[in-house]
């Protein structure tokens, strides 16, 4: 379940009367690097700060050391600046008078993934040892928008010793708490105060008052009385003085305040200019004071008024400017899925290496993206046009080396690529192997024969698929897209093109985990007939199909009927649309009083069947939806004016699969609203859901507290997740997996719908008088499946298809003389069929990776219930004497001594919730 906290009793509090109380006062800042300006902007003010802290240190007016916000990537900004400066910057950093990391950047934690996280935390590393010091181990997680369940675990298997949070929970009468993660994982956690990590710059400097300035003795009042109220809430002795606010300066006449007090000796407390790391060094020695307890997912929205408290969660960036989240998905997809786990089948089978800056530079380009201002769409429209440039290079990287990489593989295989033939390497990213239906596009020669029906109204091409050893592969002919370029690109020659027909197929596919098999497509004979049986098909009338697991009907509106043919359980009104009105910004969706929410359900709806096979059907179905243009301010209501909202959905039924596929497109021509696309599970008993997150599966409460009406900032019904959301009874119900949508919820109905989020407009930005990218017009592109379910939660099987409906198959074509050239500077040859690591058990696996002693395989434990997983090992791929493997932490240091791999098998037992990674070694 989601947050919880366990009754405090009553708690040893130090007598001020008889001990001396050290006060750390720590100096930083939160840099949000773009957010109400963009980054340029930002920065001249971050160079202008460590300026002006460089020229402090060395006059000796200020006596650091200066805590560098949790992240170093202010490191490179300045640096990029200031290059002439970088001596001294190295001596500042390693002489610990600037702290530094852990993190990289200040992500969102519920909007990236959980690798994404694990990356940062190491490009945090990597930085700070480039500047010959080690990181931080304070967990600064002081303004993100609430925080995973998996986080303490995350943060200790980087050897971060305590967290310092301010968002997700509400004051619990102590500064000091204790954190326990979804695993068990315990933290001790310092909660900041009324205004989190800028309570001290407002409440003794005065930052909130713009126009005002408190003078000396103002500001040593100040002091005075902030002191007296912390020494009340600080159960452990030593008390932190954080003075770092969001964007602020090293302000001088206040700090020779506090430096004052730091040479007084006739004070009940002891200052002391120190780090988060000082501060823990003196606090963790008596961490068994502290014993009030929050657990899991840290989400709570804020309750008290502004007088008491001011942490809000921020909800509603889970939602904007989807587009954001869509291609951040496709990026990490491309990272993990493919460019990764290629690398090492290219080392392993080839002796092929791509150069190691190359990924770090796609995780790079990506990770500045993950600040939660600038992953969340909630900052200033040049802030997110930079962002596209970002995506843009991370993707260039990572889908032309995988393409390189693939087609590398692809023509080592044994045995040469005859004249009329072209190899095709099929890769699939799951850790299992899949047998059954799949759906391909095919590059056909466009100078290969074709054939016709009747009087040669449609040329189609003439081609066979086979295996490798040359049995005939059926397939189903499902669309093409004629006359296609492909470029040549050769290191000797001018480029040229190809001339391809992209041919859609489906065919029943054996492919094993985490590699790939390889097919040949045959040319035909000119004239002759390439066909397969069409009947019987899945059609069973102009609006229903169905196959031996499900049958789905198009009723009123384009929704869906849906019968699971296993269980007998039907589920109606699948795919309703709903339109709202959305008056707030990308950080809340905004609801108004006078809503005019608007369903599908009696909508206009073309239905149009566009593929029918014994092996998979299709229907795409046209809603056309009349929705206000806009919201009119002035009478605080929609537009009278409405315009049409166009949705085209293509729902796709395999003959073998229990699932549905679907794609949907909106050309958004309406303003300040959120279109949701809803599923009735008919779960009425329900009273939770589950949600995947960072390396875990959630279980929320479907109902909304009680005193919900008397918080502050209200909890929504919407959640994050990553990729999926299901809801279940004894007998069935639903799950819904989607690629790059990370919002849905399951509604508090008497039918228990999920409802998934596709996206908000809105145009209200912070200091602005309203951006327009934010209301996203134009056409989008959302993918997602449904998945009735038995009545049980399968987890693992849902991160499976999570990855193959974002992933998909990878495909290389080869030719005969394209073989030849690449073979050239290729020397090994290698089997049809490879699988890297196959994954046995309900283990998640997240990343497969080249290391520098071997080869690094990190999974987790999805469920609440100790688990027993088996990864078996390619042979052709470990083909070493000597296998053995360790266990790392996730900062990828060994965490355990050596074993030897027994018989290509690691057997891994895994307590509930626990992440693991292990190396695997040659010699």
């Amino acid at each position: 379940m989601s947050t919880a906290s366990t009754p405090r009793p009553a708690q040893p509090r130090p007598d001020p009367a008889t001990a001396l109380r050290t006060v750390h006062y720590v100096f930083s800042t939160h840099w949000d690097r773009e957010w109400y300006q963009p980054f340029q902007h930002y920065r001249i003010r971050l160079v202008q700060l460590i300026d002006r802290v460089i020229e402090g240190i060395n006059s000796g007016e200020f006596r650091g050391p200066f805590q560098m916000d949790g992240q170093t990537i202010l490191l490179e900004d300045y640096l990029e600046i200031r290059p002439e400066r970088r001596g001294e910057v190295e001596s500042l950093v390693r002489s610990g008078k600037f702290i530094v990391g852990p993190w990289y950047v200040l992500p969102d934690e519920f909007l990236v993934s959980g690798e994404s996280i694990v990356r940062n935390f190491r490009k945090g590393r990597a930085v700070a040892r480039a500047f010959g010091a080690e990181c931080s181990t304070a967990g600064f997680v002081c303004d993100l928008f609430g925080h995973v369940s998996q986080l303490p675990q995350i943060l200790a298997g980087f050897g971060v010793r305590g967290v310092f949070l301010w968002r997700g929970i509400n004051p619990r009468g102590t500064r000091n708490l204790r954190w326990r993660g979804a695993d068990g994982t315990t933290l001790p956690a310092y909660h900041f105060g009324r205004r989190g990590y800028c309570d001290y710059a407002s409440d003794v400097r005065g930052a909130m008052k713009f126009d005002e300035r408190p003078d000396v003795e103002e500001v040593k009042k100040n002091l005075d009385s902030w002191l007296e109220r912390e020494t009340g809430l600080t159960i452990v002795d030593p008390i932190l003085a954080f003075d770092g606010g969001d964007h602020q300066e090293w302000e001088q006449h206040a700090y020779r305040v506090v430096s004052d007090a730091m040479d007084k000796a006739d004070s009940p407390f002891e200052v002391l200019h120190s780090s988060l790391d000082a501060y823990l060094d003196e606090m963790l020695p008596q961490a068994d004071r502290i014993t009030e307890e929050v657990v899991g997912e840290l989400r709570e929205p804020g309750k008290e008024t502004w007088a008491v408290d001011e942490q809000w969660v921020i909800p509603g960036v889970a939602s904007s400017r989807v587009w954001i989240k869509q291609r951040n998905a496709h990026c990490q997809t491309m990272l993990t899925r493919w460019l990764e786990p290629l690398s090492v089948l290219a080392k392993q089978l080839l002796g092929v290496e791509i150069a190691q800056g190359y990924l770090d530079t796609a995780w790079t380009w990506l990770l500045k993206n993950h600040p939660h201002d600038s992953i969340g769409g909630c900052s200033v429209d040049r802030v997110h046009e930079d962002m596209k440039f970002r995506f843009s290079q991370c993707e260039q990287i990572t889908e032309q080396l995988s393409s390189e990489l693939a087609g590398k593989l692809t023509a080592s295989v044994e045995g040469d690529v005859p004249e009329n033939e072209v190899r095709v390497g099929v890769f699939n990213p799951r850790p299992r192997r899949v047998q059954g239906l799949q759906r391909l596009v095919l590059e056909i020669p466009a100078e290969w024969p074709s054939y016709n029906e009747f009087f040669g109204f449609e040329p189609k091409p003439a081609f066979r698929l086979r295996t490798p050893g040359g049995e005939e592969v059926p397939y189903q002919l499902v669309g093409i897209t004629p006359g296609r370029r492909v470029k040549r690109i050769e290191p000797y020659r001018f480029p040229v093109d190809r001339r391809v027909h992209r041919v859609e197929v489906v065919a029943d596919l054996d492919l094993p985990a985490t590699g790939f098999t390889t097919l040949r497509i045959e040319r035909g004979e000119e004239g002759k007939p390439t066909r397969h049986p069409v009947k019987p098909g899945l059609v069973r009338d102009p609006r229903t199909l169905e196959s031996e697991t499900l049958r789905v009907e198009v009723t009123h509106g384009g929704t869906l009927k849906l019968t699971d043919r296993r269980t007998g359980r039907i589920y109606e009104d699948l795919l309703t649309f709903e339109d709202t009105a959305d008056i707030g910004d990308g950080w809340y969706h905004g609801q108004t009083v006078n809503e005019q929410a608007i369903t599908s359900s009696a909508s206009a709806c073309d239905v149009t069947i566009v593929a029918d096979g014994p092996m998979m059907a299709a229907m795409r179905l046209r809603t056309k939806m009349n929705v206000p243009s806009g919201f009119d301010a002035e009478r605080r209501q929609r537009s009278e004016e409405r315009v049409p909202l166009v949705i085209d959905t293509t729902v796709r039924l395999l003959a073998d699969r229990d699932e549905l596929d679907v794609e949907t497109t909106v050309n958004n021509s309406a303003k300040d609203h959120r279109l949701r696309v809803l599923f009735p599970s008919g779960c009425s008993e329900a009273q939770t859901c589950f949600s995947d997150s960072a390396f875990d599966v959630v279980e929320r409460g479907i109902v909304l507290r009680d005193d919900n009406h008397t918080y502050r900032e209200l909890e929504i019904e919407t959640r994050p997740q990553q990729s999926w959301t299901a809801v279940h009874d004894a007998e069935g119900g639903l799950a819904v997996v989607a690629d790059g949508l990370i919002e849905a919820t399951v509604r508090d109905l008497t039918d228990r719908p999920v409802a998934l989020t596709l996206f908000r407009g809105t145009q209200r930005t912070v200091f602005t008088d309203g951006e327009p990218d934010g209301q996203v017009l134009g056409p989008m592109t959302f993918r997602y499946r449904i998945l009735p379910l038995k009545g049980e939660l399968p987890s693992a099987r849902l991160f499976d298809v999570s990855t193959d409906l974002s992933a998909g198959l990878h495909l290389a074509h080869v030719y005969p003389n394209d073989q030849a050239r690449q073979l050239e500077r290729i020397g090994p040859r290698i089997s049809e069929n490879v699988s890297a690591v196959t994954v046995e058990g309900d283990a998640v696996l997240t990343a497969l990776l080249g290391h520098a002693d071997g080869v690094e395989v990190r999974v987790f434990n999805p469920t609440a219930s100790p688990i027993h997983a088996t990864l078996h090992l390619d042979q052709a791929l470990f083909n070493s004497q000597s296998l053995s493997w360790v266990l790392l932490d996730l900062a990828g240091d060994p965490a355990g001594s050596s074993a030897t791999v027994d018989a290509g098998c690691l057997q891994l037992d895994m307590t509930p919730k626990q992440i693991t990674t292990v190396l695997i070694r040659m010699s």
